[in-house]
């Protein structure tokens, strides 16, 4: 099948990757959810001095935040997930996949050769992804599957 092999020999970088946001260790919580607010995303990554030493995740906001019933000043290094799983621009879609399945994970990071963080691929680019093989199934789906007229429609 042209998806399996496309899954093997198609980059990770040809993937609809959002640019990396961005935040130092020592920033409260606060300035993470405002930044992911602002921009819409689901994550943020923490870096110093250019490289990559966490990622600050919604979920990680709902347990180790909301959960444990800290203040969002907390600096944002007490919550982040340390040396997150990443993948590089060059990785096969399918290493992307398959880490992403074994961890749970919805967001991955990318990053450079120098552990630089060059862009997010989340769960929703690879669905866009998988959607351009299969655009028919997808887009002709009724709003809800299950349900089904009663009566024809029409006079």
């Amino acid at each position: 099948m042209e998806l399996a092999r496309n899954l093997r020999t198609d980059s990770v970088s040809s993937l609809q990757a959002a640019a990396p946001l961005t935040i130092q260790p020592h920033q409260p919580v606060a300035d993470a959810v405002a930044l992911m607010r602002k921009h819409q995303v689901g994550c943020v990554l923490v870096c110093t001095r250019g490289r990559l030493v966490g990622i600050f995740t919604e979920r990680d906001l709902v347990r180790r935040v909301l959960g444990a019933q800290l203040p969002l000043s907390v600096p944002v290094a007490e919550c982040m997930t340390p040396d997150p799983v990443v993948v590089a621009p060059k990785a096969p879609i399918r290493s992307a996949v398959c880490s992403m399945q074994k961890g749970g994970y919805r967001h991955l990071p990318v990053v450079d050769e120098a552990g630089r963080p060059v862009g997010v691929v989340s769960i929703k680019s690879i669905v866009h992804y998988l959607v351009e093989y299969f655009p028919a199934m997808v887009y002709n789906l009724p709003p809800d599957p299950g349900a089904v007229p009663h009566a024809p429609e029409g006079a």
